[in-house]
């Protein structure tokens, strides 16, 4: 964590400055520290890898209460007792709204991200949420989502079913290797994401929105002037089933994916499986989609006869194939830009891969007289949730990061530790915290950042929460 404190408004840009808000260049450690008058203050909670945010907004109808935002409320799975961690979570949440929120967004299905409203679940009893919004992925009617949704579950059934197989053909590693990545869809056998997003849908069934990049922005009225723009995830398939930065256009996901779960039908669905078994066969279009038989097989120079094998080696692309159903869905993430008054922008990207980064460049909106683009939003941001816990797919450089030259605050919901557990090492991706730290001037906050931490005056840390004031 950076120790040095600067100050947080531009003498050449008024809007930094908001309400009367003054943001001193003082130093502080961990500890209350409140800034008077304010335009928006964001809360990351520190429960582990996962995340929950609260935010507030000033009202201009009532000065006596506030608007709320809740997006998201989870922890991975594996996180040592995390009903424990996610508890006092919730109530925080419960006691400084009141039990109602204005707005509750579940940015996308996974277990980090919706955990703890299963885990808690007791301590949201009274919780009324003005309005819920979700992905246009997550509506029951749209064709797209239908479709999307029947191969996911298609797709988990059989991955799950290769896990089995993997370890009790002894490939103990390889099974671990691919249960780690599945967990992000929820306990197994147990509690799942469906499960998770079933409780939010119930907290207010008549006011669930399921928001497009298209949609207008909402203005609500009071709040004088603050904009929610919409801008991902794409309506489009195959820009979400693009995920990770590739020097080819070659993405595979759709070809290998489909045709795996193709294979494991009969197996799926109890049917004929003919003389031999299609779970241990492999049929050339999808073998050409694997990693294994590329390099072994059809790759130049390469005669070995490892690819003959048959004990495993039908399921030698699940490892693969899991991690780009996990990516897909992470490019499902509903994506929050918050323009405050004057025009500083808050962005929210949840888990957002690199086709839904880059649908923002063509985002176009008709606002009053003007256009409002998303380069433009990136251009105005000043606070960044930083997508997919510093993940190295989840932020772009010169279609993300250099494009937001009035960045001030980065918040990364991470906990190191746990990362290193689950063999994710490289999260956050130092890369990615430098390159952050030099725009903000090293006013990047991580959820597991140490006691002393110095602060800039309008950052305030618990051990529950870390809150910025703007």
């Amino acid at each position: 964590m950076a120790n040095k404190t600067v100050k947080l408004g531009r003498a050449s840009d008024s809007r930094s400055t908001g309400r009367g808000a003054k943001h001193a260049s003082g130093k502080k450690k961990l500890g209350g520290n409140q800034v008077a008058g304010f335009r928006a203050k964001i809360r990351m909670y520190r429960q582990g890898l996962g995340d929950c945010h609260l935010i507030r907004l000033p009202r201009t109808d009532d000065p006596t209460r506030d608007y709320f935002i809740m997006i998201d409320c989870g922890v991975v799975l594996g996180t040592p007792e995390p009903q424990k961690r996610m508890i006092p979570v919730v109530k925080d949440i419960m006691k400084t709204t009141g039990g109602t929120v204005d707005l509750l967004l579940a940015t996308h299905e996974h277990w980090d991200h919706l955990s703890g409203f299963i885990q808690a679940q007791a301590e949201f009893a009274g919780f009324k949420p003005h309005e819920i919004w979700l992905a246009w992925s997550e509506d029951p009617k749209d064709p797209l989502a239908k479709k999307l949704r029947r191969e996911k579950d298609k797709a988990l059934a059989a991955l799950r079913l290769g896990a089995s197989h993997l370890q009790m053909a002894g490939h103990s590693a390889r099974a671990a290797d691919l249960s780690s990545v599945l967990e992000f869809f929820g306990a197994g056998k147990g509690t799942s994401t469906s499960d998770a997003l079933k409780i939010v849908r119930g907290f207010n069934p008549g006011k669930i929105r399921y928001r497009r990049p298209t949609d207008p922005p909402e203005a609500p009225p009071e709040l004088g002037g603050v904009r929610f723009f919409i801008m991902g995830p794409p309506p489009d398939e195959r820009l979400l089933k693009r995920t990770n930065p590739r020097k080819s256009n070659h993405e595979g996901y759709g070809i290998a994916l489909a045709n795996f779960t193709e294979q494991l039908e009969p197996v799926l669905t109890g049917g004929d499986a003919g003389p031999f078994d299609p779970i241990y066969a492999i049929p050339n279009r999808i073998a050409t989609e694997m990693n294994f038989f590329k390099a072994r097989y059809w790759e130049a120079g390469q005669t070995g006869e490892g690819w003959r094998r048959i004990d495993a080696s039908w399921l030698d692309g699940s490892e693969e194939l899991a991690l780009q159903l996990d990516n897909m869905t992470n490019n499902t993430s509903l994506v929050l830009a918050i323009e405050l008054p004057g025009g500083d922008v808050l962005l929210f990207v949840a888990d957002a891969q690199v086709r839904n980064w880059l649908s923002w460049q063509d985002l176009s909106l008709q606002v009053d007289r003007s256009k409002v683009t998303g380069p433009d939003l990136l251009k105005r941001s000043i606070f960044y949730k930083v997508g997919h816990h510093g993940s190295h797919n989840a932020t772009l450089r010169e279609k993300g990061l250099d494009m937001m030259p009035n960045l001030q605050i980065a918040f990364v919901p991470v906990d190191h530790a746990m990362a290193v557990k689950k063999r994710w090492g490289k999260m956050p991706l130092p890369e990615i915290v430098s390159e952050l730290r030099e725009k903000t001037k090293g006013r990047v906050f991580q959820a597991d950042m140490p006691n002393g931490t110095e602060l800039p005056s309008n950052v305030e840390a618990t051990p529950l929460y870390i809150e910025v004031t703007f």
